[in-house]
């Protein structure tokens, strides 16, 4: 396995992480959880000392399934993670409300402490502020107290508002979905935290399984490899130098092969370089938005990058409803925002890929 440094912690984590999204559902439905809990100790046995969970996963039960792997190897071994937001804890959370959910995640994880705990699913910088106005000081009691190592966020905001969070210095590391399709839309963010000393996780590396659902887009990642194109794309994430842990879901022991076959040998590039390596490969991808974020400045305030990015979902699918679910799943916003365009095309002058974007705008508003 290839180990990086954490950031700034001194912590030496594996390039792949283990994603606890994914126990085998028939499993988890007949409370085998002794049998998914083989996942995470195989995956520790082939290096993967970072296993990310949350509230919820797997009908509630990853962190129960992870905390019995966890009890059964040496608790320094393995670095484990877990999450709250407002909706683990309600609305109007008191101190209460969030040490109880804590206090849950540590009884269940069957550990005194949990070495990254994030500040979960921060969709906008407005959720964030709120956010850290209502909990961050509960985050910090809670590290002063060693129930949580390290304090960190997991965000789907695009790259100059993460620049922004990070840049206040209040947190260790991020956990953010960056891949092949979108790694435009956030690379300035993964950049201003590599700058400022943080560790960089990487969340759906697959984008969402449209890369393996549709391989022959993708066949310039394996260029000059042996890899099959789900492990090129996760190869792709994990050489950049900005990029610290790669999560990969695994439901089986292949799974697992697979993703630490993706990192052997891995060499490290900067972003930068990655993207020139890149550049004008996989030509059947010119009609998909890149998430570079040039059409951002609306004067109606519609979020095209989101939209655009929804869109790519029609593209690959042909089915227009896959737009909505990746509003209403992903971004958490509605299609009837799109209605306010007033056609004035700012956003196309800007598009450095000259999509039309105004007239996507009216399909997606136009869909029943």
């Amino acid at each position: 396995m290839y180990y990086k440094e954490y950031g700034n912690t001194g912590m030496k984590v594996s390039a792949i992480g283990l994603g606890t999204m994914r126990y085998d559902e028939q499993d988890v439905k007949a409370g085998r959880f002794e049998k998914c809990a083989e996942i995470p100790l195989y995956a520790l046995e082939n290096g993967i000392n970072y296993w990310d969970t949350a509230p919820f996963y797997c009908d509630d039960k990853s962190e129960i399934i992870t905390g019995i792997a966890l009890s059964q190897v040496k608790r320094s071994d393995v670095y484990v993670t877990s999450k709250t937001n407002f909706s683990t804890l309600g609305d109007h959370p008191s101190r209460d409300d969030f040490r109880r959910r804590l206090e849950t995640s540590l009884d269940r994880l069957k550990t005194d402490y949990i070495d990254f705990y994030h500040m979960w699913c921060m969709l906008n910088l407005e959720s964030w502020e709120r956010h850290m106005e209502v909990l961050y000081s509960f985050f910090e009691e809670a590290e002063r107290e060693g129930l949580i190592r390290n304090i960190v966020f997991s965000s789907h905001m695009q790259g100059d508002d993460i620049e922004t969070v990070v840049e206040t210095g209040k947190f260790k590391g991020m956990l953010i979905g960056y891949n092949a399709l979108n790694h435009r839309f956030r690379q300035s963010g993964i950049e201003k935290a590599y700058e400022n000393g943080m560790g960089v996780v990487v969340m759906n590396p697959l984008g969402g399984g449209m890369i393996p659902n549709h391989p022959e887009a993708f066949t310039y990642l394996t260029e000059g490899t042996d890899l099959t194109v789900p492990q090129a794309a996760l190869r792709f994430v994990a050489s950049h130098k900005e990029i610290t842990v790669t999560l990969a879901g695994c439901t089986t022991k292949e799974h697992i092969d697979d993703a630490v076959k993706a990192v052997e040998n891995l060499e490290e590039y900067s972003a930068q370089e990655i993207v020139k390596q890149f550049e004008g490969k996989g030509a059947s991808l010119n009609n998909l938005c890149t998430g570079c974020g040039y059409c951002k400045g609306c004067p109606k305030e519609i979020e095209i990058p989101k939209y655009m990015d929804a869109y790519n979902q029609y593209i690959f699918t042909g089915k227009k409803k896959s737009i909505l679910d990746r509003l209403d799943n992903h971004w958490d916003i509605s299609k009837e925002k799109v209605l306010e365009c007033i056609a004035c095309r700012k956003c196309e002058e800007q598009c450095t890929q000259h999509l039309p974007i105004v007239e996507r705008l009216k399909e997606i508003g136009e869909i029943s």
